[in-house]
């Protein structure tokens, strides 16, 4: 399998698509950095942790994937996410946060990615349960499904907010495929 050509696009056209929601937020409503505390539930983490959480699962998996240890710096990043409630920050830092891991996607080489198909990986989590995988089970079975929660779940906030926000906007990656003449006619 290769899974950079499976990760990586899709890491990079969600980020980018959580970018345009956020900046389709800010010309949409004053006082938009105010949408960094919105929750769908109360026992549900704000959209300034779904930015960052979404960010940090974007970096995760390439790590793991690679046999290399997370950096101090995704450390930071995860605890500034789980702290959102209390220190939501603005939209400009989550443009930066999100800016910050497209660059690194941009950094990786795709062959380390795809090595670390039939590796395994070990994921404990701070909860204390752990799970044996290879490497392509961790990215099906784990990195993907996480990062799509924490862009759907942003995409939720926005839209239960009021954000004017369609099915478009979320995969709007897909335009460069339209067939020429096949554009809504109403």
């Amino acid at each position: 399998m290769m899974i950079s050509k499976l990760l990586l696009p899709t890491y990079r056209q969600m980020l980018n698509a959580l970018s345009s929601w956020l900046t389709k937020a800010q010309a949409q409503i004053d006082k938009a950095d105010t949408l960094m505390s919105a929750r769908l539930a109360p026992d549900m983490f704000p959209l300034s942790t779904q930015v960052r959480f979404a960010c940090y699962q974007a970096h995760e998996g390439t790590y793991r994937l690679q046999n290399c240890p997370l950096p101090a710096t995704l450390e930071d990043l995860a605890s500034e996410g789980r702290s959102g409630g209390e220190r939501p920050g603005t939209i400009a830092e989550a443009q930066t946060r999100i800016d910050e891991a497209l660059v690194f996607l941009d950094s990786l080489d795709e062959g380390s990615l795809n090595s670390g198909a039939a590796r395994p990986v070990s994921l404990e989590l701070p909860i204390g349960i752990a799970f044996d995988l290879t490497g392509e089970q961790y990215v099906r079975d784990w990195a993907l499904p996480q990062f799509y929660f924490h862009i759907m779940s942003a995409y939720t906030i926005l839209r239960n907010q009021g954000i004017e926000l369609g099915k478009a906007d979320y995969v709007e990656h897909m335009f460069a495929y339209q067939r020429t003449g096949t554009e809504p006619t109403s």
